[in-house]
């Protein structure tokens, strides 16, 4: 198999500061797609480091181009995680897709882990292109990712005995435009907004395709109801949606740093497939 390519630098941004980007490149041949990565939220983005290369990685050698970027205030890229809007952080999907779009005339794709799969669709709204997109364990709404992060509070305190009305007190704070800090991250009233209101919508630009990858432990699996109720939307829009099921562990959320191989073999097979077709 040919060997990829990698290249680390920072991109700079119009407002100031810069995000680090990894670059993943064939170094034989014609690129074949171009894949901007968007990681998922909060400390599931440091969990999911590992797949995100090894996906990178593979698919390099497979003939794409892949460009990780770490979101404003995420990961080595400049800010806090406390100055991160939502608005932002799709501005800087924005960024990275023209970036590798500058230097890679092929297909664009748009691939998201979880609240990633969230920006990665609102921002292919404003990008005047047909979008591809690769979804692992797709959110299809914020509010429920920002429920479930608020509860991380709630657990803390129960441990301490005082989790009696700590989520509805967190979403009180952030009403009143104060910032909460869960399990260590400082979240802006202004971020929880955008993620409260985000929910998986296909682009008015469809005809594109669209890989969803559920990822589950437990044996004959089906798609989550989620799942299955958001792709009837995504094929009215004229996009080709293919889902499916691989065996592996919730690695955005374990105690430990997992891999799941089957899900690294079904998303380079699905790219592969699309280029032969």
């Amino acid at each position: 198999m040919p060997a990829g390519g990698m290249e680390p630098f920072f991109l700079p941004v119009d407002s100031g500061g810069q995000r680090l980007c990894l670059h993943h490149f064939p170094q034989t041949g014609s690129v074949l797609g171009a894949v901007v990565y968007v990681h998922p939220f909060a400390e599931e983005m440091n969990k999911s480091r590992r797949m995100a290369a090894l996906q990178s990685r593979a698919l390099a050698q497979a003939g794409f181009a892949v460009l990780q970027i770490d979101l404003l205030g995420c990961g080595d890229s400049s800010g806090d995680f406390g100055d991160a809007t939502w608005a932002a952080w799709v501005d800087d999907v924005l960024r990275a897709a023209a970036w590798l779009r500058q230097r890679h005339a092929a297909p664009l794709w748009l691939w998201g882990l979880r609240a990633g799969a969230l920006l990665a669709a609102e921002a292919a709204r404003r990008i005047d292109e047909p979008c591809n997109f690769l979804f692992w364990q797709p959110t299809t709404s914020g509010k429920t990712v920002l429920q479930q992060f608020l509860r991380l509070k709630a657990a803390a305190d129960l441990l301490d005995g005082g989790a009696k009305g700590v989520v509805a007190g967190l979403r009180a704070q952030l009403a009143a435009g104060r910032a909460v800090e869960v399990a260590g991250y400082t979240v802006a009233p202004a971020l929880a907004e955008g993620l409260e209101r985000a929910t998986l919508q296909p682009p008015p630009r469809g005809a594109g395709r669209v890989e969803w990858f559920d990822v589950s432990a437990a044996a004959e699996a089906s798609l989550s109801p989620a799942a299955a109720m958001s792709a009837p939307a995504w094929r009215g829009a004229s996009f080709d949606v293919r889902q499916a099921v691989v065996s592996g562990p919730s690695f955005w959320q374990t105690t430990e740093i997992e891999d799941a191989p089957a899900l690294l073999q079904a998303t380079s097979a699905a790219l592969d497939e699309m280029v032969a077709a």
